[in-house]
């Protein structure tokens, strides 16, 4: 890390950004990338990444600096962008030879944080009408984020006040979809983003489920029958149990729905989410797979487990 430096003017983009004689942001002369002072440590902002862009999203304060509740937000999108740049590489690479652009949908985009610095970081380069769709329910954070994107001339996004639900019908969105990413969206609204995807058959899906309690809920319900029948049911006997248990199981059949719609699925967990125990990402490649025993396991799983009344959620 380079030492300080002279004054210079506030800059739109990394790699320039100063305050009077102190540093705020100095590069790393190795890699370009920004070194921001934050709370406690400083962190790095990407080549390229719009400084402007970063304070409009209130990650970086009006002077160039960064608190720890926004250092973590910037560390986990970043760390989401990691596994999301490789997908749009292939959608880029697989497009080129059937159509010119690449279309990512965010459901539950909320102020956009993810969908503006994918734009950022790799769509603002691209020619073409390639576009990013955040697909929101709260009116003011659809306004704001449209209004921000205009401002900042990110012509290719539009923000859309609609549920998950909504989307799958409207003509707002194109017919084809490559990436759609739901994070955190909650209670059944991952679910209904999954049914979007299979829908539009989407070439890749990016999800970090939240809290979904239909099926623990169901399971609550049909407990006494189970534990009659079926010793397994002991690992949700107890309330708490039938609460965690209902979580993994929720994710384990939408895992088996997307293998029986014939793609193929990874599951890993995001590092650096340690404030939140919502934090398993589940990434789905279409490649057209032998469906047949997803299709087997996943009845199976529902009527081993009483949920034979969720075969429409889980729809294959």
């Amino acid at each position: 890390m380079s030492g300080p430096a002279k004054t210079s003017p506030m800059t739109k983009h990394a790699g320039s950004v100063m305050k009077k004689n102190k540093p705020v942001n100095s590069l790393k002369p190795d890699s370009g990338k920004v070194l921001v002072a934050g709370a406690d440590s400083a962190y790095e902002i990407r080549p390229g990444q719009s400084i402007e862009l970063l304070k409009e999203l209130h990650i970086l304060t009006r002077d160039g600096k960064m608190n720890q509740d926004s250092r973590r937000k910037l560390k986990q999108v970043y760390h989401l962008y990691q596994f999301i740049e490789p997908l749009m590489q292939a959608a880029q690479h697989h497009t080129e030879q059937q159509q010119a652009d690449i279309t990512l949908v965010d459901h539950g985009a909320g102020k956009s944080y993810l969908g503006f610095i994918l734009y950022d970081l790799y769509f603002k380069s691209r020619t073409g009408n390639s576009h990013i769709y955040g697909i929101e329910t709260r009116d003011e954070l659809v306004s704001r984020s449209q209004e921000l994107a205009t401002r900042l001339g990110f012509s290719g996004m539009s923000f859309l006040n609609l549920s998950v639900a909504q989307s799958i019908n409207t003509d707002a969105l194109p017919e084809k979809i490559n990436i759609v990413t739901a994070l955190h969206a909650c209670n059944t609204a991952t679910d209904d983003a999954i049914e979007f995807a299979l829908k539009k058959k989407a070439d890749y899906i990016v999800l970090v489920p939240c809290c979904q309690a239909e099926v623990a809920a169901t399971l609550k319900k049909n407990k006494s029958a189970a534990i009659r029948s079926n010793p397994m049911s002991e690992l949700w006997r107890h309330p708490l149990h039938t609460r965690e248990f209902g979580s993994q199981l929720t994710n384990v059949l939408r895992c088996l729905q997307l293998e029986a719609h014939g793609y193929h699925v990874s599951v890993t967990e995001l590092v650096g989410w340690e404030h939140s125990m919502k934090n398993e990402l589940i990434i789905a490649t279409n490649k057209n797979l032998p469906r047949q025993q997803a299709r087997q396991r996943l009845t199976q799983v529902l009527e081993s487990t009483g949920l034979e009344s969720l075969q429409g959620r889980f729809f294959c």
